[in-house]
Order: structure tokens, then C-alpha cells, then sequence
């Protein structure tokens, strides 16, 4: 094993509870198995990412963000699984637009009441 190997893997206790999810609640998983796992989770993430790095290289563009994610699935002959991740990337950037709704109701509406306490305060 290479010195930084480790650096570039996912958190063996995080690829364990993810696979304990799908299980029956009485399977155990062994070290092996979660090693396993662990390292192929890592070369896909690692594998999808270079590829959509490429994509942003050639655009003279810094950030990867979700469509090159899914750009790559697809290049990569994953379509699937970009489908799957666009549904995904959807359903995300809906809920993030609408919490960012919510909270600007809320600065609204928190502004609005402490203006009107400031102007009774004041009168």
C-alpha cells in the first residue's frame, strides 16, 4: 500500500454504515468486504472525476460541478447512472432554491418586525 493511499479513499466507517443500511439488521460485514468496497467506491469517484475535470480543463473552467458529474457518467458509458444523479441533482438544487426562499421570508420577515418594534420604540 502507498503511503498516501489512505488519503484518497472514503472513511472506512462511512462505506460500513452505508452498506449496513441495505442489510438485513442481523448481517455482519467483514473487514475484507468493507475493504473492498471501500476501494471501489473510491477508484469511481476518483474515475468519474477525472473525467469530468477533463471536460472543465477544456472549457478553461476551475469548478466541477453536477452536470459535469453527469456529463462524465454519460461519456463514460454510465448512462444509467447519470440518469439517476440528474434526478438526484434536480431534486437537490430544488430543495436548495427553496430553503434559500425560506430563509429570505424569514430575514424579511424578521426584518420587518424589528423595524416596526424600532419605529414603536422610538415614537
Amino acid at each position: 500500500m502507498v503511503d498516501d493511499e489512505p488519503d484518497r479513499l472514503l472513511p472506512i466507517a462511512n462505506v460500513g454504515r452505508i452498506m449496513k443500511k441495505i442489510l438485513p439488521a442481523n448481517a455482519k460485514i467483514s473487514k475484507e468486504a468493507k475493504e473492498t468496497i471501500q476501494e471501489c467506491a473510491s477508484e469511481f469517484i476518483s474515475f468519474v472525476t477525472v473525467e469530468a475535470s477533463d471536460k472543465c480543463q477544456k472549457e478553461n473552467r476551475k469548478t466541477v460541478n453536477g452536470d459535469d458529474i453527469c456529463w462524465a457518467l454519460v461519456s463514460l458509458g454510465l448512462d444509467d447512472h447519470a440518469e439517476a444523479t440528474g434526478k438526484y441533482l434536480y431534486k437537490f438544487r430544488e430543495f436548495e432554491r427553496e430553503r434559500a426562499n425560506q430563509r429570505k421570508a424569514i430575514g424579511t420577515a424578521g426584518t420587518e418586525e424589528k423595524e416596526t418594534s424600532d419605529s414603536l420604540q422610538i415614537n
